[in-house]
């Protein structure tokens, strides 16, 4: 089966990814820096898969490192590019950090990815990308607007980066992967999200709240022009995302692709206020919930959440677990991480 690259393999999303990309046979090779990951993760996965991957730490803005990778692992049909800094809030605070970070890397790679054989690439976008946008629910031909932070106006820039690599290398075949929201957590507990500090994303502060870790959850505004007055987001289980890649990129590999640059939009096509989600963790953990309401966080757009309509017809794929399900594997998995305290 083809060997892959992914990077960023021990995150969140990546390590997901790995196990599903193993189940179906993949060899995988994993890149991380373990700026927002444990080694302890490739273990897990391991555990779940009984193959251990392939894993080099590397930091990917080190351009000379990633070209003596590529050199090495020569064979390889496919790269998933997972590794970027992801914080909204942080992004508007530290600018340059990810220009560096999510951009360089991305031109780096591309640059290696030119002298392989074969080149397809899965791009890890964002539903950041449409900025606020006018209509819900929102399709892959909706506008492109003003990136509401540095974040956000990083994926906008490596889909561009991207589709001018397509326009000159027909032999190039790339599919972004817009993203809604991520959440939730592998079934057997071994691996889930697990952010290094302070929770950026709301669920993990949810149930590091839930388990006693945090002190208090806040909600950033409660007057936005909503049902209940928080943000409305499309919240997606991480293992149907996940699945999603190994779809996307098997269309490359088969080349069933109709061009070599694809979007496509990946969430649930429900959307869910802040609100909805502390309600619906309450009922599936049983636990009431401390919580504020806070003043509104730069950056934020007040709703988001997907037309799947693309993406379930011409992939084949679709969301299978709802709200209740994602956030109940959460729970488990924040229960079973504060068992281990190696982690």
């Amino acid at each position: 089966m083809a060997k892959i690259l992914v990077t960023g393999g021990l995150g969140f999303i990546g390590s997901h990814t790995v196990v599903e990309l193993q189940n179906e046979g993949f060899e995988v090779v994993i890149i991380d820096d373990l700026s927002n990951s444990s080694e302890d993760v490739l273990d897990r996965i391991t555990s779940i898969t009984g193959v251990k991957p392939i894993f080099k730490k590397l930091d990917l803005k080190e351009k000379t490192r990633v070209q003596s990778f590529f050199n090495k692992h020569n064979d390889l049909q496919g790269v998933i590019h997972f590794a970027a800094s992801k914080a909204v809030g942080e992004s508007v605070e530290k600018p340059l950090l990810y220009y560096e970070n999510n951009i360089n890397t991305l031109v780096y790679i591309l640059q290696e990815m030119q002298k392989l054989d074969e080149a397809n690439f899965i791009f890890s976008s964002s539903c950041t990308v449409y900025g606020q946008a006018d209509e819900m629910p929102i399709t892959e031909d909706a506008p492109v607007k003003k990136a509401e932070s540095p974040y956000g106006n990083t994926k906008q820039i490596g889909e561009e980066i991207i589709q001018d690599v397509c326009k000159i290398n027909s032999e190039f075949k790339g599919i972004a992967l817009r993203y809604f929201n991520p959440i939730g957590a592998h079934e057997s507990a071994n691996i889930g999200e697990l952010p290094i500090g302070v929770p950026q994303n709301l669920v993990p502060f949810i149930t590091q709240t839930a388990i006693g870790l945090r002190e208090q959850l806040s909600v950033f505004g409660n007057n936005y022009p909503t049902h209940d007055g928080t943000c409305i987001r499309d919240y997606i289980h991480v293992v149907d995302l996940a699945k999603a890649h190994v779809v996307a990129l098997k269309r490359l590999l088969d080349n069933k692709n109709t061009t070599n640059y694809e979007t496509f939009n990946i969430g649930t096509g429900k959307g869910s206020s802040v609100i909805d989600v502390i309600k619906s963790f309450e009922k599936v953990s049983g636990q009431k919930l401390n919580y504020k309401i806070a003043n509104r966080r730069a950056g934020d757009v007040i709703e988001a959440y997907a037309n799947t309509k693309k993406a379930n017809t011409i992939l084949g794929w679709k969301a299978e677990s709802s709200l209740d399900d994602a956030l109940a594997s959460a729970w488990k998995w924040e229960q079973s991480i504060r068992k281990n305290t190696q982690i």
